[in-house]
């Protein structure tokens, strides 16, 4: 293998203003060795881990990385600028900016190698030598640990890999090493006396386990593990064993040294892997950066739990601090509203698929596609129209699962695994009884809470083992199928029912009228349970041997409307990239084709993240394509599609300029409304839960 970097990766004076220029003046230099193949995937690549959490580091570093498929070997690049370039870090600029590529199918050694760089960034010498260095050549050396410092530093040089141990030894680079890796400060962690429960006063340190983690596993992962065995180091009294869960996979801690253990650190951006081996101890949970930035007051924090006896159940072992849903400190409010985001993630997905592949089926096959018989009985490899129904009816397969889904991770949210499967049945039965999105919202609640409420009953310990795989599936199941199919599920269909009954009688009084209703509907809740309801009625309306021509209006309206929401946002992140966010810019390029595509999910990302500003603005949008679409007299008989089906819409061009309308109309609200934040004392904007300085992305909901 090559050497990961050489002169000819070096930029002592990079001149870029930027994270993504500085990520491509690096990347160039990569390209121009042959080391990365597709300079723009690449950057893709680096852009996409970018968006998932900035890469700036305490200390004036930035540490761009991804594992890519146009990387042929492992490769680091260093830049350093004069001026700073801001990564996201929260004390300023970084002036130290390494820019690392992992092939995609990158093995153990590898990514042990690049591991090397992370546990060095955290010595202090290593990093002045850096901003001293006047030469790429002594640079490159210097990170390659050419010259390496004193041999009992700790630190291991970019090149060799690290084991079990303490870090201070190194390998040849040739030797196969895990990538991911158990490592320790000290001795092991195991009291051979007996004496595990007796208090620091005894003369034992105090013993803590922790995890690491990042979306990638390359960089944040070790170096929260380096900071945190520093920081135990120079507490004296502390010992720390820490686990590295990698991208290519993890070591796992002995048990006898989790049993000895006196508290948990989690410090991870992804779930930790197997969580369930450390409940019943004081735990710590935080995002990684906060392994890297303070590591001294997280072992303060788990010591202070420690002596106070507080202790994490199994019920509460699941999650993170991107995913979970919802802490005992958060209000109701918040905590509701993190599990209705958990459940419309995972279903976005799916109605991303399901959406495109019933458009597709549309345009291949035309309107009258959804009459087709199933391709299992009847498909002729050379007909267009055979083509059309299978993608048809997969969206339509896909398309089934909204409801399930959507309850099932709701309950997800709530409880945990344990609440996967009631969610799902008690999804799957709105959908059986047409119970519709309402009642796949209150299944999953429902789901969740009968969950929680078993987990409060205390079982024998001989039952505790059966209680994850048999006794809670098996009894919240039947409580939530009993609920749903006897109680709750039928009431909850006749009220959806009864709003479909009224949309109906306000047709032939005023069509405008109903244009803007219909519209302020698809764009309340960007795909919810009143988006559903509006869209059900029109589809009802249309689903008939001969629709009317009222109908198909209805129909052009409502699917007019519902893609304003994500057309709107994709148009203001054009006009105005710095009012967003880049997680949020990135999604506004995904908004394009959804909000093309009548996927109004597509908004839900930026109305998260700024429900205040982004619903109006969306709902306004929305009246005036609903109105300027039933002023025009445009109509539609598919009930899907989006631009996808523009042949099949009546006066299209009007129909057209309705959306365009609506969608200036969103764009240019939004921009002024989050023009219009308050400015906080310091000059940093205010966002919309009150808080100032620059805007993070809030646990974006991606289409």
């Amino acid at each position: 293998m090559s050497e990961m970097i050489t002169a000819d990766l070096v930029d002592l004076d990079l001149s870029a203003d930027t994270k993504e220029a500085a990520a491509r003046a690096l990347a160039e230099r990569m390209v121009s060795l042959g080391r990365v193949t597709d300079l723009d995937g690449f950057l893709a690549d680096v852009a996409a881990r970018e968006a998932q959490m900035p890469t700036g580091l305490d200390g004036g570093i930035g540490i761009p990385h991804c594992r890519s498929a146009h990387v042929t070997e492992p490769t680091l690049a260093f830049g350093r600028s004069a001026a700073g370039i801001d990564f996201g870090a929260p004390d300023g600029p970084a002036d130290l900016i390494f820019l690392i590529a992992a092939p995609a199918g990158a093995d153990d050694a590898h990514l042990t190698i690049l591991s090397s760089l992370a546990r060095q960034l955290m010595d202090e010498e290593f990093t002045s030598a850096l901003r001293a260095v006047d030469d790429a050549t002594a640079a490159a050396a210097l990170i390659r640990g050419d010259q390496a410092s004193e041999p009992d530093s700790g630190r291991t040089p970019v090149g060799t890999g690290t084991g079990t141990g303490t870090g201070t030894g190194s390998v040849p680079e040739t030797t196969a090493v895990p990538a991911t890796t158990t490592t320790t400060t000290t001795v092991p962690a195991v009291d051979r006396d007996g004496q595990d429960g007796q208090d620091d006063e005894d003369g034992r340190p105090f013993r803590i386990v922790a995890v690491t983690s990042c979306p990638t596993g390359i960089a944040h992962t070790y170096m929260a593990a380096e900071s945190l065995e520093n920081a135990g180091r120079e507490a004296g009294d502390v010992e720390v064993v820490v686990e590295t869960q990698g991208s290519a996979g993890f070591t796992r801690l002995d048990p006898a040294v989790i049993a000895a253990a006196d508290g948990v650190i989690f410090a991870h951006d992804v779930p930790v892997r197997e969580k369930e081996r450390f409940a019943g101890k004081p735990t710590v949970d935080v995002g990684v950066k906060a392994g890297i930035s303070k590591p001294a007051d997280l072992i303060a924090e788990v010591r202070g739990k420690a002596e106070r006896g507080e202790v994490t159940s199994a019920a509460r072992s699941g999650g993170t601090p991107v995913d979970r849903a919802g802490e005992p400190a958060d209000g109701y409010g918040t905590r509701l509203r993190k599990w209705l985001m958990t459940g419309v993630s995972y279903m976005v997905p799916f109605v991303a698929a399901g959406g495109l592949l019933i458009a597709l089926g549309f345009a291949i096959g035309g309107y009258r596609i959804s009459d087709a018989k199933p391709v299992t009985e009847v498909f002729d490899w050379g007909r267009v129209d055979s083509w059309g129904a299978l993608l048809f009816q997969i969206g339509g397969v896909a398309f089934g699962f909204l409801i399930p889904v959507l309850a099932g991770y709701i309950a997800y949210g709530m409880a945990d695994r344990p609440g996967l499967v009631p969610g799902f049945v008690g999804g799957m039965i709105s959908f059986n009884i047409n119970a519709g999105f309402l009642g796949g919202l209150v299944a999953g609640l429902l789901a969740g809470a009968v969950v929680l409420a078993i987990q409060r009953v205390r079982i024998p310990p001989v039952l505790r083992g059966i209680m994850p795989v048999v006794v809670i599936p098996l009894v919240s199941s039947i409580v939530v199928g009993f609920l749903m199919l006897v109680v709750i599920g039928k009431p909850i269909a006749e009220a959806q029912d009864a709003m479909t009954d009224w949309l109906g009688g306000l047709s032939g009084t005023n069509a405008v009228l109903l244009g803007v209703l219909l519209g302020l509907m698809m764009c309340f809740d960007l795909g919810g349970p009143v988006n559903k309801v509006a869209y059900a009625f029109a589809a009802a309306g249309i689903a008939v041997q001969d629709p009317s021509d009222s109908a198909m209006k209805i129909m052009a309206a409502v699917m007019a409307a519902g893609m304003v929401p994500p057309l709107g946002m994709a148009l203001a992140t054009t006009l105005r990239k710095k009012l967003f966010t880049p997680a949020e810019q990135e999604n506004g390029k995904a908004a394009w084709v959804l909000g093309a595509s009548f996927i109004t999910e597509g908004a839900i990302p930026f109305a998260a993240a700024d429900p205040l500003r982004v619903i109006p603005a969306s709902m306004a949008g929305g009246a005036v394509t609903g109105a300027l679409t039933m002023t025009f007299g445009s109509t539609l008989r598919a009930p899907h599609g989006g631009v996808w089906v523009t042949f099949l819409i009546g006066k299209p061009f009007l129909y057209l300029l309705a959306i365009l309308a609506g969608t200036a109309v969103t764009a240019a609200l939004v921009v002024v409304l989050k023009g219009m934040r308050k400015q906080a004392p310091d000059g940093g904007a205010t966002n919309a839960a009150g808080t100032s300085g620059t805007s993070q992305p809030k646990e974006p909901v991606t289409a």
